[in-house]
């Protein structure tokens, strides 16, 4: 008779091709039988009668902040926010830890503030600031999936942002590493002098704040660094995309055959600029909430399954 680590029972299983009421055996960390009734014995049993039984969801982008902003959100109560929410798996990016995931030794940093807290799996994303292009062959030695590079100010004094030759170069490097680069694509040169412009001005409410990240500032990095990726064969991936004919110029560059994939974000697709406004700083976001045109776009992408995440 078999015997299995785990058997879950009398769950219904949700499959690509639709819900099934079935038992689910796992052995070494895999599924091994999907069967109406699982025969053998497993060092645990888990009743799911009337529960649905779905794969774990992986958070591609998530900011644990630890080590050194932990009180921000930190392994132990992020990792267990995902799993609450089913997740099974997180990739941490770079930043904001302090040190943020730029050297080897940030690296088991960041590894040793994990072990033994987390609740989940996880994953580093390794990052990409101007002077540490050295740095990046022993992160992906180390196990980094990718690189993530800011192309705007990204507010930590500790992660600039990439300049184009930094970028370009790092894009080379990570095309030769086997690595993705993924970027927070908003032009510094159009957001930082509006900024400035507004604050010179003493204008500082939300709408101020809105009006200094239009969306041409998206659509303007979005173009650059599909351009460079190109031009260095580098798989390319843009963060918490913002708008929809964002999406459009990366499902463009997908249909010429380019490497590249796009997120968008939950408060993207249900919060408009008028609910900014409504609701305040806590609504503040970079790329910034957009209209009600630009999220309708945003939607039609998404279910025409131009967003990847």
């Amino acid at each position: 008779m078999p015997s299995y680590d785990v058997i879950i029972r009398g769950g219904t299983l949700v499959l690509p091709h639709g819900l099934v009421h079935a038992d689910l055996a796992v052995a070494e960390e895999r599924i091994v039988a999907l069967e109406a009734e699982v025969s053998g014995t497993a060092h645990a049993e888990i009743d799911a009668r009337g529960l649905h039984v779905l794969p774990g969801l992986i958070d591609a982008h998530v900011h644990f902040n630890d080590p050194g902003r932990t009180a921000w959100e930190g392994w132990a109560s992020g990792t267990r926010a995902l799993a609450a929410g089913g997740g099974t798996l997180a990739i941490d990016m770079p930043l904001n830890a302090n040190p943020p995931i730029l050297n080897a030794a940030a690296f088991q940093a960041k590894c040793a503030a994990a072990n033994g807290t987390a609740l989940t799996d996880f994953a580093l994303w390794g990052g990409i600031v101007p002077g540490n292009q050295a740095e990046l062959a022993e992160l992906a030695a180390l196990g980094v999936v990718g690189f993530k590079a800011f192309m705007s100010n990204s507010g930590m004094a500790d992660f600039p942002a990439a300049d184009d030759l930094t970028l370009y170069e790092a894009m080379q490097q990570a095309a030769a590493l086997g690595r993705v680069v993924a970027v927070h694509a908003e032009s510094d040169s159009i957001t930082s002098a509006l900024a400035a412009r507004a604050v010179a001005a003493g204008r500082i409410g939300v709408a101020d704040y809105l009006a200094s990240r239009p969306v041409i500032a998206e659509l303007e990095a979005i173009q650059r660094a599909l351009l460079l990726a190109a031009e260095a064969n580098c798989a390319l991936h843009v963060v918490h995309v913002s708008s929809g004919r964002g999406v459009a110029l990366i499902a463009e560059a997908r249909a010429r055959g380019q490497a590249v994939t796009c997120e968008t974000c939950p408060h993207y697709l249900v919060l408009t600029v008028e609910d900014a406004e409504r609701l305040g700083a806590i609504a503040k976001c970079a790329p910034p909430l957009r209209n009600k045109a630009e999220q309708a776009a945003l939607w039609a992408h998404v279910l025409a399954g131009n967003v990847q995440i």
